[in-house]
């Protein structure tokens, strides 16, 4: 069974003992990438309550190696209000492949491309209020070109070795899961030589 909307399969038994079931919803905000709304459920013991959903496209993600090297971008982040190191990554257009998603973004924030792209995983960002999903997509050879920022985008493209790349992550220039989860991948895989 798949999660409508979500494109994550359910692999492990339902427990239909904790459904929620949406009553009403109320929205409040509206905007050009999230959407949020406040909804009435009724809760498993029949009583109610409010959840408060930000309902975002989706996005996604890519751990791209070049020559034993991960590119990444610095760029600033409004909401923390500083820079942070981040793999490429981007939000969904309406009815958007991943995959197609994947590669444009790739290219347009580093300017390096690959036909080679294949999906990691696909995960939530924070299930507890939004819906948000990103697909890590991973490639091993990725090759330079062109970039083509986006012209609210400005960032800095590098490339770090794994050790550098545990670094950025102890000195808090890397403080995002999905750049976290991608090293630790990246790092397993030198291990095991084994992407999943």
């Amino acid at each position: 069974m798949e999660n409508q909307g979500t494109g994550l399969k359910k692999v492990w038994p339902a427990n239909p003992a904790l459904d929620e079931t949406t009553v009403s919803t109320q929205p409040i905000f509206e905007g050009r990438i999230i959407t949020l709304q406040v909804d009435t459920v009724t809760l498993p013991d029949g009583n109610t309550a409010t959840r408060e959903v930000v309902k975002h496209p989706g996005a996604v993600a890519v751990l791209a190696l070049n020559k034993g090297k991960m590119l990444v971008v610095e760029q600033f982040r409004q909401p923390m209000g500083r820079t942070e190191v981040e793999i490429p990554a981007g939000k969904l257009d309406p009815g958007e492949d991943p995959l197609e998603a994947a590669g444009r973004e790739l290219q347009e924030e580093t300017g390096f491309h690959s036909g080679n792209l294949f999906l990691l995983k696909s995960f939530y960002t924070s299930p507890g209020f939004a819906n948000e999903i990103i697909h890590l997509y991973v490639t091993e050879n990725a090759q330079s070109g062109e970039m083509a920022l986006d012209e609210d985008e400005f960032l800095v493209v590098t490339e770090l070795t794994l050790e550098e790349a545990y670094e950025y992550i102890a000195d808090g220039r890397i403080a995002d899961a999905k750049t976290m989860m991608a090293v630790y991948a990246w790092h397993l895989y030198t291990l095991t030589g084994k992407w999943n």
